[in-house]
């Protein structure tokens, strides 16, 4: 019997220093809200290109510049929305929103994020747009790949997901603006909503 007692304890502190380690404020709902922002955004750029396009897919330089502007306010209102609720988290449970943790996780996020925002700003500068969708999916995954050792809710699964489906996009450019809403949209309203129900109505 002491020997069950004595096995659940050391139990008990892996679980305490594994949380410990880990950023457990991430909020499920601001997953979804971004998939939101992501699907509201492609909507737009998907009007803006049709209506000044003229049935082409060809864009020029002003209406790639407002769809990349599109994405800019997409991910700046991912950005607020999920500190927010975070934060807002964070005080409910009594953890802290600010600490190591939680400095090594967004250090690890934007090291991929950074790199490959420069490396997608280099080729456009060179005018290929094709591949664009294709390498956010991939950088972004590669991103939450890279930060989930530092996070709950296994976010290295959505990492995967979008890493693949950008992977496809670079095959098949000709879906890449679909296969983006697929990744940026619709799965972060699904991991979002799984992360809800799971964390966040405890």
């Amino acid at each position: 019997m002491e020997s069950k007692d004595y096995l659940k304890d050391i139990s008990d502190i892996k679980d305490l220093m594994n949380k410990s380690s880990r950023f457990i404020s991430l909020s499920g709902l601001s997953g979804i809200l971004a998939g939101t922002y992501a699907l509201i955004g492609a909507a737009a750029a998907y009007w803006l290109v049709n209506k000044y396009s003229y049935g082409t897919l060809i864009l020029d330089g002003q209406i790639f510049r407002s769809v990349m502007l599109i994405l800019a306010l997409v991910a700046l209102f991912s950005a607020v929305t999920g500190y927010i609720l975070s934060a807002k988290k964070a005080k409910k449970t009594g953890a802290k929103m600010w600490d190591a943790t939680s400095k090594r996780l967004v250090i690890n996020f934007l090291i991929p994020l950074i790199a490959g925002g420069l490396y997608i700003l280099i080729i456009l500068s060179n005018g290929k747009y094709g591949q664009t969708g294709g390498l956010m999916l991939i950088f972004y995954g590669l991103a939450l790949v890279n930060a989930s050792k530092y996070s709950i809710g296994n976010i290295r699964y959505l990492g995967y997901t979008e890493i693949v489906l950008g992977l496809i996009a670079t095959l098949l450019p000709g879906y890449g603006f679909w296969l983006w809403v697929l990744g940026f949209g619709v799965m972060h309203i699904i991991y979002g909503s799984i992360m809800h129900f799971k964390y966040d109505t405890k």
